[in-house]
């Protein structure tokens, strides 16, 4: 079975110089693969080239013009100084970028800046030596034996197939991705559970168990207060860097440490966020429900209101959605997935009975025929848990 690790590096001085090289590298040649391909895309619009005339250049035909002409020349020899497998790589991520867009699955590919780029070093395994995994340490191609932050995580002897080393706020992360024997669970034999998001309260269990929004807590409040202060003070340097024309280095230095500070609070957010939807999911894999039933929230819908937009991007719905699905697979847990059309928050779970009039704001749901009295979300949950029309993730 292959599973992916990702994990927190320390490098030497050396090891960070080489790093940031061989990412330079990756990020240019990302950004001219989409540069060319741009210009034979508006040519194309135009009517310049028909349709029997190439009007898209391949990874593949990309990799070959730099490794015969571009870096050839005496000007773009820098080129060798990162892994030919590696500048394949990011041609081809770009290349995939470009099939998504004429697929309609996303926008037109964009250009990859310094400061907010989220390029990573690919590496495979060509030696017989590559990517050994010892307790403290991980053997990484071209770079040499590296330091782990966290001792123990990797699985120690594992057959390693590729890793990738990326970047992100002066930090780095090594992921790699292991072939390891499956571990075998029992059967689950624990209550079924059907599960309702929400806005108010993060999760809500038809057992009546309820998990709070963690971005309500002090501590989310506190870092987004110290995010929106830094930003403010980053903000006013960069427009003082306007008016004032050019500045010394000692004030660019100063805006680095700025964008660096904002960059740290948005990853501690970041982190703190993903650790408790991660600590969730636990807790409910825990239990060992026979069956665990979702309903498909439309979250690109709800992120068109204006009012709930912010606190439904904050939630990460789809990242949830995705970890549970992923732990169900491994355990063996069937994962039901209701219609998202499904109204199981209008549906009184003791009669049947659909109330049409129920506004957003009734955090109570009250049955005017049987006379049910229950929570909302817990009324949605019991729903969910006992809904006869899904589909199996």
């Amino acid at each position: 079975m292959l599973k992916s690790y990702k994990t927190e590096i320390c490098l030497t001085a050396e090891q960070r110089g080489r790093i940031f090289q061989s990412i330079g590298i990756c990020r240019w040649l990302y950004n001219e693969y989409i540069a060319r391909n741009k210009q034979l895309y508006h040519l194309y619009q135009r009517g310049c080239l028909d349709d029997h005339q190439k009007h898209f250049l391949s990874a593949m035909d990309f990799d070959k013009f730099v490794n015969h002409k571009l870096k050839n020349q005496e000007k773009y020899a820098w080129i060798n100084d990162c892994g030919a497998k590696a500048r394949k790589k990011a041609m081809v991520n770009a290349e995939t970028a470009f099939r998504k867009f004429f697929n309609g699955e996303a926008g037109f590919p964009k250009f990859k800046k310094r400061s907010r780029q989220s390029v990573g070093i690919y590496f495979p395994k060509n030696n017989k030596g590559d990517w050994t995994i010892e307790r403290h340490r991980l053997q990484i191609p071209t770079i040499g034996k590296v330091k782990l932050k966290e001792y123990g995580y990797l699985p120690v002897g594992a057959v390693v197939k590729n890793g990738v080393v990326s970047q992100k706020a002066d930090r780095f992360y090594v992921s790699i991705v292991v072939d390891i024997q499956s571990k075998s669970y029992a059967e689950p034999t624990g209550e079924a559970l059907g599960i309702d998001l929400g806005v108010k309260e993060f999760a809500i269990l038809s057992d009546g168990t309820k998990y709070k929004n963690i971005n309500k807590t002090t501590a989310i409040r506190q870092l987004k207060k110290n995010l929106r202060r830094a930003q403010r003070c980053l903000s006013r340097k960069l427009e003082m860097k306007k008016k004032r024309g050019e500045q010394s280095a000692a004030y660019f230095a100063n805006i680095s440490k700025n964008v660096l500070k904002v960059q740290k609070l948005h990853q501690r957010l970041h982190h703190v966020r993903v650790n408790y939807t991660n600590q969730v999911i636990h807790e409910i894999m825990e239990r060992e429900p026979s069956y665990i039933t979702i309903e498909d929230l439309n979250v690109k819908g709800m992120m068109k209101n204006r009012h709930l937009a912010k606190a439904v991007a904050e939630s990460r719905f789809y990242e949830f959605r995705m970890k549970l699905t992923a732990k169900c697979h491994e355990r063996g847990i069937e994962l039901r997935i209701a219609n998202r059309f499904y109204a199981s928050s209008k549906i009184c779970h003791a009669c049947g009975r659909v109330r049409k009039d129920l506004k957003l704001s009734d955090r109570t749901y009250v049955c005017m025929v049987c006379g049910n009295i229950a929570d909302r979300d817990n009324n949605a949950a019991l729903n969910l848990r006992d809904v006869k029309k899904y589909k199996i993730a």
